[in-house]
């Protein structure tokens, strides 16, 4: 056995031992933290600390005899690379549930230890319809803590205030206004859990976690527009309506409320609903209008993509023109490098993914020491990064050719942005859904008989989130596109061991002149023309390509060298 594998080994028999001190036939691990964020403070990275798989989204089941790990499509290829098959049954978690194997493997009457501060009570009814008769033993510790003997700390890092100006509104006003809302409904107050909730509703960012400017925290929001924070650290107080408690604090300031309480039992930890208290079971009041940007915040969010369109011109015209030895890890460097010559620059607003070849073909690909390829010969690089920038937050993919790309590349390339062009083109009626969208994206792709695995899109924060839940466009998408609405474009196609490729811009959702709703695409990066076939666009999609690429120049040029300019008219 590898010797990683024995360390991973090592592990799951310390847990199983401490599932036998506790009574315990199993226990669930799911990739998440207490406040069920996307990206996790290295405290919180349990899943990747038990098994090895690094996956933005998956579930580890522990049992004395075997275990499992599930994750979704995007990530089937890097389970089978990261994860010990003679350790763990690896699944498809969209094949197979959590509940399902379960049903499949445990035995009737096991009890099977779950950590309420891990599941929202939906993701634990969903287990429990499938799983038989197992008994879901709900605990208030994760047994992962008992055995993690050098876990990290609790991140603690400071709040900064979000300018009003770029917010286009105060904390003040927005919690007065989802005040109204907990009065009309007939509750005393609004348990708030989601942490970019909480930064959006207070006009306050921070560092708990990289890539997301979040403070990690849970609030109570009452009637009368006042504010309990709870928080693990010393922060100034904010105005006189925001009190600033321990987040241990919280159940008793829980309890002493009277009256109804508004949760959002998708995203509040179980936790909570076990305390016994009236609860109105409604969506997060946060979600819907920090979907809808402010006009401050469209143009921020324009002055964003400006300055990050900026870098990756200089970026691609050095992919262009290098003759320097590259690979995939060298590639993020130096994007990273152009993106850091703006003062207004963060951070990344994820981790990059440069993935050549058939790196490409895995969606959520993440170079590492051993995995990094070198870019040469003939191929396609998938380059997926994004900025967070005082004013904004940017997530762009260009997929680009090294050498002389194929007959067969050129082709697919040019029905996926046959797709993005279709989306980018759209006018459609107030009311339209997610799906409808989406669909036109894929069209292109599935009158070839080719598909992608994911969604189309996703909604996109302000200094905030990179991936938002209120929008996106996907074939479930039921969400209704509203005006302001920031959301993903970004059709695609893999090829499995061969390429991938993906093309990704960020559109803003705006009238259009005849009062339906149209995308004001706000991404500013040329197109590789190497990998376009002119003769496969019609004349409507040609006319959209040109003014893109014109818009690109006009709005970045002011800021390039006269050479770099040059390079970006040829495009």
């Amino acid at each position: 056995m590898p010797e990683n594998n024995k360390r991973y080994q090592e592990r799951l028999m310390n847990l199983r031992k401490e599932m036998k001190k506790h009574g315990l036939d199993g226990f669930l691990i799911p990739r998440t933290d207490e406040f069920q964020g996307e990206f996790l403070a290295p405290y919180a990275e349990r899943l990747s600390w038990l098994t090895g798989f690094t996956g933005s989204a998956g579930a580890a089941i522990i049992l004395q005899d075997k275990a499992a790990v599930l994750s979704d499509s995007r990530y089937s290829i890097q389970l089978k690379n990261q994860v010990g098959s003679e350790l763990y049954h690896i699944d498809n978690i969209t094949k197979i549930s959590v509940g399902q194997w379960l049903s499949n493997h445990a035995i009737a009457g096991d009890k099977i230890g779950y950590d309420m501060w891990l599941y929202t009570s939906k993701q634990l009814e969903n287990i429990k319809e499938k799983a038989g008769g197992i008994e879901l033993v709900p605990m208030d510790i994760n047994l992962i803590d008992k055995i993690w003997h050098d876990q990290p700390d609790k991140p603690k890092s400071n709040v900064t205030v979000f300018p009003d100006n770029i917010a286009g509104q105060s904390s003040l006003e927005k919690r007065e206004a989802i005040a109204k809302d907990i009065k009309e409904c007939g509750c005393a107050a609004c348990l708030i859990t989601l942490s970019d909730s909480i930064c959006w509703l207070l006009n306050i960012r921070g560092g708990d976690i990289d890539y997301s400017p979040l403070v990690l925290s849970y609030a109570l929001l009452y009637a009368d527009g006042s504010l309990d924070l709870f928080i693990n650290r010393d922060i100034e107080i904010l105005d006189d309506e925001i009190r600033i408690f321990p987040i241990e604090e919280i159940t008793q300031r829980i309890k002493s409320i009277k009256g109804k309480i508004w949760v959002d039992s998708s995203s509040a930890p179980l936790w909570f609903e076990s305390l016994d208290i009236d609860i109105l079971d409604r969506q997060d009041p946060c979600i819907l209008p920090k979907s809808i940007k402010t006009s401050a915040e469209q143009d921020a969010v324009r002055e964003a993509h400006i300055h990050d369109g900026i870098a990756m011109v200089k970026f691609l015209k050095w992919l262009d023109e290098s003759k320097e030895p590259m690979s995939e890890l060298s590639v993020e460097d130096k994007l990273e490098g152009f993106r850091r010559e703006n003062s207004a620059y963060l951070g990344a607003s994820f981790a990059t993914i440069a993935g050549f070849a058939e790196h490409g073909a895995i969606v959520h690909y993440r170079a590492n020491e051993q995995s990094n390829k070198s870019i040469q010969g003939d191929g396609l690089l998938l380059v997926d990064s994004g900025g967070q920038y005082r004013w904004g937050t940017t997530d762009i993919t260009r997929t680009i050719a090294i050498g002389n790309p194929t007959r067969e590349m050129q082709e697919s390339y040019t029905l996926v942005l046959k797709g993005h062009i279709a989306l980018a083109n759209a006018v459609f009626p107030k009311g339209t859904i997610g799906k409808d969208i989406d669909a036109l994206a894929r069209a292109p792709l599935q009158d070839a008989g080719l598909d992608y695995a994911h969604g189309t899109g996703h909604g996109v924060g302000v200094y905030l989130c990179v991936h938002e839940s209120s929008s996106n466009f996907s074939p479930r998408g039921e969400g209704e596109l509203q005006e302001a609405m920031l959301i993903s474009n970004e059709p695609a196609y893999y090829k499995e061991g061969e390429y991938g490729i993906r093309i990704e811009s960020i559109v803003l959702v705006q009238n259009s002149n005849e009062g339906d709703l149209c995308f004001e695409t706000v991404t500013l990066a040329p197109f590789d023309p190497k990998l376009i076939v002119m003769d496969m666009l019609d004349n409507k999609e040609k006319r959209w390509l040109s003014q893109y690429s014109q818009n690109v120049v006009e709005k970045t040029s002011p800021f390039l060298s006269a050479e770099e300019v040059a390079w970006l008219k040829k495009m």
